[in-house]
């Protein structure tokens, strides 16, 4: 139980490092995509699989969240990471700015169900 909360806390970390290297100009287009999409997720209500599926709607969390992770971090330039994991450890939320972020998360889960539905009915 302890090694999981170790884990957990390093997770939360590295989102933490994420968003903050998403905020810095000298990280590439491409890694504040797929930032932008893991921390969308992570935060995001929706999930690929239900979580109230016994053990697999877990998954998802588990195996999707950590590679997605692993491969933004690999994006970033190192200068960038170590900067961004150094200033994390110390991190504050500013929760003012939650209800932003949390409309641009419902925002793009509106338009991928939209998207399924246009494609799934024809429209």
């Amino acid at each position: 139980m302890k090694k999981l909360k170790v884990w957990a806390k390093k997770l939360k970390q590295q989102l933490v490092m994420l968003h903050l290297a998403y905020k810095d100009k000298r990280t590439p287009w491409y890694a504040k995509v797929l930032i932008f999409v893991i921390i969308a997720y992570a935060l995001s209500p929706v999930d690929l699989i239900p979580d109230f599926i016994p053990i697999i709607g877990y998954l998802d969390d588990l195996i999707l969240l950590p590679i997605g992770i692993y491969f933004a971090v690999r994006l970033i330039p190192e200068k960038v990471k170590a900067e961004c994991s150094t200033k994390a450890k110390d991190y504050k939320w500013n929760k003012k700015n939650n209800w932003l972020i949390e409309g641009i998360i419902i925002f793009f889960w509106v338009l991928i169900v939209l998207w399924i539905f246009r494609g799934y009915f024809k429209i």
